[in-house]
């Protein structure tokens, strides 16, 4: 069998039933697994956002140097 077909056969068998033996798309969802979805993804971007202020406030050093290279690309382009 080829990882193709394997792909396949895995996606049919993930939307098969859900719960009451009725079969649903792979676009098909609750709208209670919608909601946690969502829920899901808001507290991902949520700890995102805290671990990138987290390394900016804990590596100045990443941010001064990238201030420091947007300042040498703005001059770069400067018309003297």
């Amino acid at each position: 069998m080829t990882t193709e077909a394997a792909g396949t056969s895995a996606a049919s068998a993930a939307s098969t039933a859900d719960g009451d033996g009725v079969a649903t798309g792979p676009g098909e969802l609750s709208s209670e697994e919608v909601r946690e979805h969502l829920r899901r993804r808001a507290a991902f971007l949520r700890e995102l956002a805290e671990a990138r202020e987290l390394r900016r406030r804990v590596t100045p050093h990443r941010s001064r140097r990238a201030r420091i290279h947007a300042a040498l690309r703005r001059r770069t382009f400067r018309i003297n």
